[in-house]
């Protein structure tokens, strides 16, 4: 079928489309289903002997080492809870450093004597697996030969049961390392950072009178952004299909200019893919809290609870995962790119974090008086100096080909990490900078001017969307993460950065104490000497300002503006000694983050440019050639009548048609160009040569969309994608 008719086609499934019946019951209450597919406390307590729960809640609880002696009760348990619900395979749940989800799935099922078969699960299976590790990204730390990998149990993260029509797959969340004990994965290095930073947060808690305080964990709960698309429009464009972003497409006459898609009504199909969702994923104890239509056309979001940081991770690919499944169920795909369509807002993944534990809550909670609670202002100032001093690493950690579409281009943060405060806490910071703090500006009221409306209260300061590094009331919210990949890498980085500045501030307050100081006094000194040397880093302002750029150079902030200028990052001597010393990387390690970052990056880029070529080449330039023959045909035919044609007309498409050659020419030499070996020159390569005659060429097959004839036209449009749901 040509390109045109497929696009025709299309257009012609999606306005038939009927979508299928609810999935759930009239009889069935959220808080039933909820976490009714999870190896829980609740279903362990049930289940385990007593003092084998008790050792595994002491480990997930307060970060004590696990039992190796609980692995076959705990097996057991788990192996009847999952026959029972119609497990016939486990798996090993990881998380490589694809940012994809991996597993292996082995039948409960061995064979006996007698030739029949038995349900065997023992505990030495349950806390170790054996993947090949041979085809992974690994950045150096294996040879491609060497195929030996191991996965552990984490039992910090509940296994799940995942249902399929097929057959339900008992799912075991794991670690995943190489022979030597190098980390292959994003959790193992986000646990050994939760317990670096554990251990200095409860450092700083025992010095504000909390004498034997419960382990101190960071929590996560990241908003979730993403498009969703008619799946035969899908289909029908190459680039989404294996770039999962357009290369191709000119803006279309509306946008998201009006502002009337944002929190606007929830179109009634996306509104059942949602439900169906939220169903799944309540099952699977994710908890889902809010949804609603986002900036851009086509566009939407989810934001859940807050979480551990661990499991939080854990339950964002499981997310994603259940979301492109049931996008598909309902006819329609689900996109994570950080930039799928050009023109309009892309989607990021905000990372709002804190730390805290069962007994004082979330230790960013300033209360009504913030100026009179130092343990909270000495949290905060740890996070100042972090960021101030880390930025680097907080930027590397968010560093993509895809997220470089998104970062700096007036809807995300800038790539200049900076913090933002609100009113309230700067005017804080800046009083404790002068001597000392003695007042905080309370909150407000407003008077709508509607007897009937209730007078409301509000907050002593203001959100701030252009910051990357923003608090937000009682945390800090992260927004450059992109919305296709994992939290734990930033997590991991936030963890990493404050553990170290907990560990610097911890040590001089437990000086000062030991030299007979008062230590009221001392922490006053010590926030006046952080906000006074790190101040610079906090910035109230428009991070979208053109001025900004300019202020953060005077401040000594980096513009780290692409992926090629945020990797080096990792492996500057600071933070290979940085990461060392909490033992969350060693330089192996972080050596290999910075290839496999310049791999990927390579990689991506390389698609797309083959992608570039292949659908200008074979669907844009016909199309547009035979809109050419068809003008030329009618001008030949009607100066043979002796009427005057359009020769105009003509010109101004044969214009593009040169310009789109041209550019796939430029195209093709520079895939064709061989490049020294190496990461960083072929990433070089794709930024300096590949990048740009991608404009190239898209900027004139843009231009001929808007000249060739509707129905010659062969892929679907923005028009059709982003409005058709």
């Amino acid at each position: 079928m040509s390109g045109n008719r497929v696009r025709l086609q299309a257009i012609r499934d999606v306005e038939a489309y009927v979508p299928p019946s609810a999935s759930f019951t009239d009889t069935e209450a959220p808080g039933q289903i909820f976490g009714e597919n999870v190896f829980n406390k609740v279903v362990m307590q049930k289940r385990l002997p007593k003092s084998v729960y008790k050792s595994v809640i002491a480990t997930i609880e307060h970060g004590a080492k696990l039992d190796p002696l609980v692995g076959d009760a705990v097996a057991s348990a788990m192996k009847d809870w999952a026959l029972e619900k119609g497990v016939t395979h486990y798996a090993h749940v990881f998380y490589p450093l694809t940012g994809l989800t991996a597993e292996k799935h082995d039948s409960f099922l061995e064979p006996v004597s007698d030739g029949s078969a038995l349900a065997e699960f023992a505990g030495k299976t349950l806390t170790q697996g054996e993947p090949d590790a041979s085809s992974f990204p690994n950045g150096g730390l294996r040879n491609t030969f060497e195929a030996r990998g191991y996965t552990a149990w984490d039992p910090t993260s509940p296994a799940y049961v995942l249902e399929n029509p097929n057959g339900n797959t008992l799912c075991i969340p794991t670690v995943f390392v190489s022979m030597t004990g190098e980390a292959l994965d994003h959790k193992t290095p986000l646990l050994r950072s939760q317990q670096a930073m554990g251990e200095h947060a409860e450092r700083i808690l025992k010095l504000f009178g909390h004498t034997d305080p419960e382990h101190v964990v960071s929590f996560c709960g990241p908003e979730q952004e993403y498009f969703l698309v008619d799946r035969h429009f899908f289909l029908a464009r190459p680039d989404l299909l294996n770039a999962g972003r357009t290369l191709f497409g000119a803006k279309p006459p509306k946008g998201q200019e009006f502002d009337d898609h944002y929190f606007g009504a929830i179109p009634e199909r996306v509104l059942g893919f949602m439900m169906d969702t939220e169903r799944e994923l309540f099952k699977l104890g994710i908890p889902a809290k809010t949804r609603h239509n986002e900036v851009a056309p086509g566009q939407f979001e989810i934001a859940p609870m807050f979480e551990r940081a661990n499991l939080a991770a854990d339950h964002q690919q499981l997310l994603m995962t259940t979301f492109k499944t049931i996008a598909k169920k309902h006819g329609m795909e689900c996109l994570f790119h950080e930039k799928p369509f050009q023109g309009v807002n892309g989607s990021g993944k905000h990372v709002n974090f804190s730390l805290g534990n069962s007994e004082v809550g979330s230790v960013f909670v300033p209360g009504d008086t913030p100026h009179e609670n130092a343990q909270f202002l000495v949290f905060c100032a740890a996070v100042i100096r972090a960021v101030h001093l880390y930025a680097g690493l907080l930027r590397a950690s968010v560093a993509s080909a895809t997220n470089d579409h998104r970062l700096g281009a007036n809807e995300a943060p800038p790539a200049i990490i900076s913090i933002f405060l609100g009113d309230q806490l700067a005017d804080v910071f800046g009083q404790i900078a002068k001597g000392a703090a003695t007042s905080s500006k309370g909150k407000g009221t407003m008077i709508i001017g509607v007897d009937t409306l209730p007078v409301l209260p509000t907050d002593p300061g203001d959100r701030n969307r252009t910051s990357p590094f923003a608090f937000t009331g009682n945390r800090f919210e992260f927004r450059a993460p992109g919305s296709m990949q994992s939290v734990a890498g930033p997590m991991t980085t936030i963890n990493t950065i404050m553990a170290e500045s907990l560990d610097y501030m911890a040590t001089i307050l437990e000086k000062a104490l030991a030299d007979g100081e008062d230590f009221d006094t001392a922490v006053q000194l010590l926030l006046t000497e952080i906000i006074t040397e790190h101040g610079d880093v906090v910035f109230n302002g428009d991070g979208y300002a053109d001025a900004w750029p300019i202020e953060a150079e005077k401040r000594g902030l980096a513009n780290l503006k692409t992926t090629l200028d945020a990797l080096p990052e990792l492996i500057t001597e600071p933070a290979m000694a940085l990461f060392e010393k909490y033992k969350v990387f060693n330089h192996r390690e972080m050596h290999s983050r910075y290839e496999i970052g310049l791999e990927q990056y390579a990689l991506t880029i390389g698609v797309e440019a083959r992608l570039t070529l292949e659908v200008g080449a074979t669907s844009i330039l016909p199309a547009s050639v035979r809109y050419q023959t068809e003008l030329a045909t009618n001008v030949a035919a009607l100066k043979a009548a002796g009427v005057e044609g359009d020769p105009d007309a003509l010109a101004e498409v044969s214009g593009p048609i040169a310009e789109l050659r041209a550019g796939l020419a430029t195209l093709k030499a520079a895939l064709d160009e061989e490049t020294d070996h190496g990461a960083l020159a072929e990433a070089e390569h794709a930024r300096d040569a590949l990048l740009p005659a991608m404009l190239t060429v898209r900027a004139a097959a843009d231009t001929l969309e808007a000249i060739v004839a509707d129905d010659l036209w062969p892929l679907p449009t923005y028009q059709e994608m982003l409005f058709m749901l």
